[in-house]
């Protein structure tokens, strides 16, 4: 069986990235059991519990996440440098239950998979 990696790369709101990524692994999820997310860059900010998105009179897409444990998903990665340089920290409150990688291990994670999906 094939194993697709998504990984989001880009900020909640400004695009429709994350939206159309988060629809995307729903979709596959469907067909493929073996699905890992990552988050690196401003994807970080995808799975803050405490974003704001009313504030940019945003509807609030990314509390969605929460329901992928549901369909099956459950490996989660976020890059540590990706964190350090948005001034986030381990303590932050994630949506989901993320392993907190260095940028060698994340790159050993995402290598391991058959497809890898940019959003």
């Amino acid at each position: 069986m094939k194993k697709i990696a998504f990984v989001f790369s880009h900020a909640p709101h400004g695009t429709s990235f994350g939206r159309e990524g988060l629809d995307a692994v729903l979709g596959v999820s469907l067909i493929i059991e073996k699905i890992s997310l990552f988050f690196i860059g401003d994807g970080v900010l995808q799975i803050l519990k405490s974003y704001k998105s009313e504030n940019i009179l945003a509807r609030n897409y990314t509390s969605a996440f929460r329901v992928l444990p549901i369909y099956g998903i459950k490996n989660f990665y976020c890059c540590k440098s990706s964190l350090i340089d948005r001034g986030l920290n381990f303590s932050n409150k994630f949506i989901l239950k993320v392993n907190i990688l260095n940028s060698y291990f994340f790159r050993l994670k995402l290598d391991d998979h058959d497809a890898i999906i940019n959003f």
